[in-house]
């Protein structure tokens, strides 16, 4: 292997200026690139002043048939490697996206169909919201003529058995209310549901009317 500094020799220059003979040199090509000082180095070989530098292949002809980039330091290999995560990450969220928005085109007919189904979804809710509300009215009357009740009876008599009574009421309102602020939960859940339906349906509709 022979290589050589050439601090201004054009490459097909550098081409005919090593040493070996042009019958060993048919075929072959020649490596190039700038040394830490921005010299010109060329070989037969990759020279060791090339190793993790960018470099040249040139043909016997002197043309330069491959450009070889540098390698990545370290700053740059985990930057790339950053965005190659940063890019996996919005391509998997826009096949997401497009995986839900043909989902819902198939789902509805129209902006109606959507109204109706979210009627359909929110009259059960309603039907349980209003039977809880029944039921704790009922409660609510039931702990008043209990606390009458208390209040009228003579001092020396046992409210025990009416307090118990007041607190199995209590409890019971307890988890009506739980159950009523579940309700209304999922009340709130489908109307936002159906909303978002409503609104992305309505994009994907305008963008079809604008193609």
């Amino acid at each position: 292997m022979a290589w050589i500094w050439l601090p201004s020799l054009t490459v097909a220059a550098a081409a005919a200026f090593l040493p070996a003979p042009a019958e060993a040199q048919a075929g072959r090509v020649i490596f190039c690139c700038e040394d830490a000082q921005e010299q010109s180095i060329c070989a037969d070989t990759l020279p060791p002043a090339c190793y993790g530098r960018a470099y040249r292949e040139i043909s016997p002809r002197g043309l330069v048939v491959r450009h070889v980039a540098a390698p990545l330091t370290v700053e740059e290999q985990a930057r790339l490697e950053a965005e190659n995560r940063r890019r996996a990450r919005q391509e998997a969220l826009e096949r997401q996206q497009r995986n839900m928005d043909n989902a819902l085109l198939e789902t509805y007919r129209g902006l109606n169909d959507i109204d109706m189904r979210e009627a359909l979804a929110l009259e059960d809710v309603e039907r349980s919201i209003a039977d809880i509300h029944e039921r704790r009215r009922g409660l609510m009357a039931e702990r008043r003529a209990l606390e009458e009740e208390i209040a009228a009876l003579p001092a020396d008599q046992d409210v025990e058995p009416l307090n118990r009574s007041l607190r199995a009421v209590d409890s019971e309102l307890r988890s009506y209310q739980r159950l009523l602020e579940a309700k209304q939960a999922e009340r709130e859940s489908i109307q936002a549901r159906y909303a978002a339906d409503r609104r992305r349906y309505a994009e994907l509709i305008a963008e079809r009317a604008q193609r």
